[in-house]
């Protein structure tokens, strides 16, 4: 038998991937079949995750054995996981900044003979970068606007704002020739 999938992505509405899978197949196969077909750095880590209709996390499935009770990706195969139509699955690729595709078992089809499996069968739009820096900063300082007029004289001075002009002290010379452990005057 084989099953039917479709991937998408919140980050950009175009993007879609079809896949089949043999329902003998497991996560693991899913999982290399998502990095070849994205074209993402297979050393990062990822975890399959059953999801509920709003596409809340509930089992995790991990790319190795975290010693944690989870099962993992190659022992999990999808005949024992997909148990109805429309069966969400998170597959998350992005740890750091929680990111996911959303996986949806669309349907079974009869395994055509000479077909290779797994396989994509429909793909359209750019897929989501696999790791994004710096993307909670993004959000928090995307409303900051920054002005360049300089005629404003009533506005304080960069350093007035912070230190309130006591940067003009001077800190006092150290000249303090004691060893900084007792390591250091052994040797002396």
């Amino acid at each position: 038998m084989i099953y039917r999938f479709v991937v998408l992505s919140d980050e950009d509405e175009s993007f879609m991937r079809e896949f089949e899978f043999l329902d003998s197949h497991t996560l693991l196969d899913f999982h290399n079949m998502i990095q070849e077909e994205l074209e993402f750095d297979k050393s990062q880590m990822a975890s399959f995750y059953m999801a509920t209709d709003n596409w809340e996390k509930e089992e995790e499935f991990t790319l190795f054995d975290m010693g944690t009770g989870s099962s993992t990706m190659e022992d999990t195969i999808l005949d024992d996981i997909i148990f109805r139509k429309n069966q969400k699955l998170l597959y998350v690729f992005d740890f750091f900044n929680d990111r996911s595709l959303f996986v949806e078992y669309t349907g079974e089809a009869k395994e055509l003979q000479g077909h290779e499996y797994p396989s994509c069968t429909n793909s359209k739009g750019v897929p989501p970068k696999q790791v994004v820096f710096g993307g909670s900063s993004k959000k928090l300082y995307n409303n900051i606007v920054v002005s360049d007029d300089e005629e404003d004289e009533d506005e304080d001075e960069v350093d007035d704002l912070f230190l309130n002009g006591e940067d003009e002290d001077v800190l006092p010379d150290f000249e303090n020739e004691e060893p900084l452990n007792e390591e250091e005057e052994e040797e002396e």
